[in-house]
């Protein structure tokens, strides 16, 4: 670096540049720089959090990509048809047609009411469900959605259907049987 005096008695610094770029050769000569090329060094931690990729988003029913099942026709409290496709709600396991309930001291059909009840629930909707193509003729478990309505939630949740252990539903099925709600309670 060199200093040189400025107006004022203050000194002026000027810095070497390590490469310069030569405008006009036969006029400007550039100076002489001798071993100040370009190195590599470790990148330096960001100064604040701010500075971090943020984590991947999580999906959420919006960003939901699948085929748009028309006319569904349901075959037990947590599956149904469409279009070629058999689909069982993920998450999710259906009670037997033919299971009998019990409310206090009170039998009744609760299989059939919950397929029942989900048929009523889809009927004449279209649900978005996360199959594909080679899925056809054969049952698949998806997660489907009616609008922002995630059928598994819907279906446990209202009691019309088992959580399946790990299926992400298990909180919604403790509250449908402290609610007493759908097979959890009484006949209606």
């Amino acid at each position: 670096m060199q200093a040189h005096e400025k107006a004022g008695g203050q000194p002026r610094i000027h810095k070497e540049v390590a490469a310069l770029r030569s405008i006009a050769p036969e006029i400007v000569a550039p100076p002489d720089v001798v071993g100040l090329g370009l190195q590599r060094v470790e990148a330096r931690p960001p100064l604040s959090e701010l500075g971090l990729a943020a984590p991947p988003k999580p999906v959420t029913p919006d960003d939901w990509e699948g085929t748009i099942l028309y006319r569904p026709v349901v075959t037990s409290s947590a599956s149904f048809e469409a279009m070629g496709f058999t689909i069982l709600v993920a998450g999710t396991e259906p009670v037997g047609l033919d299971q009998s309930c019990d409310f206090q001291g009170v039998a009744w059909r609760c299989g059939e009411r919950a397929r029942l009840a989900f048929r009523y629930w889809l009927r004449g909707r279209a649900p978005l469900c996360q199959v594909f193509p080679p899925a056809e003729r054969q049952p698949v478990a998806a997660a489907c959605r009616l609008g922002k309505q995630d059928l598994g939630a819907w279906l446990v949740s209202n009691g019309w259907a088992y959580a399946r252990p790990g299926g992400g539903y298990e909180k919604a099925e403790a509250v449908a049987r402290k609610a007493r709600m759908g097979v959890f309670g009484p006949p209606d």
